[in-house]
This record gives C-alpha cells, structure tokens and sequence, in this order.
C-alpha cells in the first residue's frame, strides 16, 4: 500500500453567483488539470435567507455533470424539458446536463433559516458531452451509510466504499463522493483509487492528513507575508486538501472531530474550452453552442 501525499492545501473563497447567493467557491475557473475530473466546486452554507433566497433562476448547461448535495434546507429545481424536483435535507442530485439543458435551482431555508449544502461539476469526455440530458435524485434515506468501531460513519453517495455502492450510477469519470465523519482523537486509514485523482474538502472540525511517515502532521508550502514557509499544517473548516499518488489516505481528527467530503474520479485528460456553464473541448465547439444559445437550437433532446 502506498499513502497518499499532501500535493496542495487551500482555503474556498467568498464569491456571490446566480442572482445574488453568498457562497464559498472551493475551487474552479483556474488550471482543470488539477482537479480532473471535476472541474468546480461550492460551498453554499448559509443561515440568512437574504443571502441565498434569490437563487439560480433559469441558466444554461451543456457538456459537464452537476452533483448537488444538500445538507440542510432544500432546492428545488425546474428545467426546460419539464422536469421539476425538490432536494430536501441530506438529498443528492446528479444532474447529466450533456447536449444542453436551462433549468433554475430555488433554494429555501429549514425551520432556523439554514441553507446548507455544496454543488461540484464534473466534465464529460468529448464522446459523451451530447448525451440526452438526465437527473437521478437520490433522497436522504436511499445513501447507504456504513460505520466503524471506533465511531467513524461513512455515506457512501456515489461508489463503492467498505462494502456499501452509493445510489448514483453510470457516471462518466467512476468517480466516487464520500460524506466521511471521524471522531475527536481517531486516526483513519481510508482506501482511494490509485488510478483516480483524490481531494478532499474540510467542512466541519479540524484534522491532519498526511503520510505513514510524518506521524505529526504533514509539510506544506505556503505563503505568509510574501515568504514560502515549510510548516505543519492542522487542516481546518471550508479547506480543500489536494493528494498525489498513491492508494490509500491517513487523516488524524482534531479535539472536535473532523468532516470531510472525499472525492476521488479517473482524469479524462482532454483539452477544456470553457465559458461559465457550458464546457466544450475546442473554442470552435464553444462558439456553436453560443451561437445556438442565442438563436434558439441549444436544446437537442425532448
């Protein structure tokens, strides 16, 4: 067994989408090759409707995969072939936008106002990116959830991991999402797909990823007042770990326990021509579904 190292560590970032929804992005619109397959993530946890209750109204999608997990509140989604849906508290959607999809996604508070939640894109490979648009939504109840001795709960979404194989299939990129929670103190030894890149995002406690040789935390580089410093990094809320080769993870929980999303997907190592919602491989593809957005003919499939 090989661990994975620590590649990258970074903070997600303030940043306000659709119309007006306060959010934290994790990453996205930089060098995709860093986090191929998935090409963007947020973290849209907030607890004032004002910050959030105007949306996503009616917007584009074509050539990428949208997976949607809700923590607290709900959303609720139409789209241009009519489909309509509600994401309640613990609901995962994966949304294959493919040839093209408008839809709009509504979110609403629970009791206290809380809207908690993340939305990660993952690319299509250029054979698949005009598919038929589809949606799976998985409801709370249907994620099967697996636990450990010492405390450690594992929901499997999408994967397979310890036994369990999440509700989500036939995704492009294999990947697999894991809702990963350990207890103050525990040490984890998690397994990860050698041949898939793996991150994984820091939402609640603190806690130390590392490999089977620094059993104190492992070195980064970062920047502090112009200077690159070595230093041992306790790895905190809203933190995206990136990691390099290797098949397995170890990860120590702080004194408040630790939760974490683990991603892990095959890069499809193709080139991205990108502009905001539709992801095409080529500039000359970008420009036609554009110009197809604009003179009506962006949608393929009723």
């Amino acid at each position: 067994m090989t661990f994975r190292p620590v590649s990258a560590t970074s903070k997600a970032q303030p940043a306000i989408e659709g119309a007006g929804v306060h959010l934290h992005r994790v990453f996205g619109f930089g060098d995709p090759s860093l986090t191929d397959p998935f090409l963007m993530m947020d973290d849209f946890r907030n607890d004032d409707p004002r910050l959030y209750s105007k949306g996503f109204p009616w917007h584009p999608h074509r050539g990428i995969e949208t997976i949607t997990y809700v923590l607290d509140g709900q959303v609720e989604h139409a789209d241009s072939l009519g489909n309509r849906g509600l994401l309640g508290a613990g609901s995962v959607q994966w949304m294959t936008a493919g040839s093209g999809i408008v839809h709009q996604e509504m979110p609403s508070g629970n009791a206290k106002g809380q809207m908690h939640g993340f939305q990660l894109w993952a690319n299509l490979p250029g054979a698949l990116k005009m598919t038929a648009p589809r949606y799976q939504d998985i409801t709370g109840s249907d994620i099967p959830i697996e636990g450990d001795d010492d405390g450690t709960t594992v929901k499997v979404i999408i994967g397979s991991f310890w036994g369990k194989t999440g509700p989500v299939d036939g995704i492009a990129a294999n990947p697999m999402l894991l809702d990963v929670s350990i207890p103050a103190g525990r040490r984890k030894v998690l397994p990860v797909d050698t041949r898939s890149n793996a991150l994984a995002y820091v939402f609640a406690g603190s806690g130390t990823f590392r490999d089977a040789s620094d059993p104190v935390g492992i070195k980064v580089e970062k920047e502090y007042r112009g200077q690159e410093l070595n230093i041992r990094d306790m790895t905190g809320n809203r933190t995206l770990v990136r990691f390099g080769a290797g098949d397995e993870i170890t990860v120590q929980a702080g004194d408040e326990g630790l939760r974490f999303l683990l991603m892990t997907g095959r890069p499809i190592q193709e080139p991205v021509a990108w502009h905001g919602p539709i992801v095409m491989n080529t500039q000359d593809e970008l420009r036609q579904a554009l110009t197809e957005l604009n003179n009506g003919t962006f949608i393929k499939h009723d």
